[in-house]
């Protein structure tokens, strides 16, 4: 299943827009205009105001944001201020490097497992998370009470790996693969597709570049 939401384009706005309050809070300043949060992103201001509305928090004129409460609406908004359990599925280069990614462990998002059907990596660890058997996963997932699960499998075995984490119980799945998995209605799926930011880097460039011919 996936879900529509309404204001999805605010939402992937939301965590630039912490990254910067937070750099904003290092000065002291109890105040943060969104007028300066959008000269830093070169948004327009009215944008910036209206995707924090979502947040619940409100503004003060002519001194703008606490920012104190600002940032903790940001995260709850975005259940950051929770810890989410989750394990990930294909141990290869994208699915490593994803275990060690800080930033996720600073938005409450604890990888606890990874899983892989090659022998020669069952047993071992990366980023100190340890790798078991794809026939393991029910145990674990139920073991650590987890329901999310990061799938960066080859393509050809995405939909046979996205069954066998519905059976063991995962109700949330962030797909990394460039196939569109088929789950139960009750089932989320939220699909990363990495070659879609370099499709707009690249005619961005080849744009800049004739331009300049």
């Amino acid at each position: 299943m996936k879900m529509k939401l309404s204001y999805a384009p605010s939402i992937r706005r939301l965590p630039s827009y912490l990254h910067i309050i937070r750099t904003f809070q290092r000065t002291g300043e109890p105040y943060i205009s969104g007028t300066w949060i959008a000269n830093e992103l070169n948004l327009e201001p009215i944008q910036v105001r209206k995707d924090l509305a979502i947040t619940g928090i409100v503004g003060k004129p002519k001194k703008g944001y606490p920012v104190e409460q600002l940032i903790s609406a940001i995260e709850h908004y975005l259940a950051w201020d929770v810890e989410q359990k989750a394990i990930i599925v294909g141990a290869g280069n994208l699915g490593s490097a994803l275990t060690g990614y800080q930033e996720f462990r600073n938005h409450g998002l604890h990888i606890v497992a990874a899983f892989d059907s090659d022998p020669a990596k069952v047993g071992k660890s990366v980023h100190q998370i340890q790798i078991y058997k794809m026939d393991q996963l029910k145990e674990i997932v139920e073991a650590m009470n987890v329901t999310l699960a990061i799938l960066t499998v080859p393509s050809p075995y995405a939909q046979s790996s996205c069954d066998a984490l519905v059976a063991a119980g995962i109700r949330a799945i962030w797909n990394f693969t460039n196939v569109k998995l088929k789950v139960p209605d009750d089932v989320l799926v939220q699909r990363e597709d990495l070659s879609s930011g370099y499709a707009i880097l690249s005619v961005m460039m080849r744009t800049r570049s004739e331009h300049l011919s």
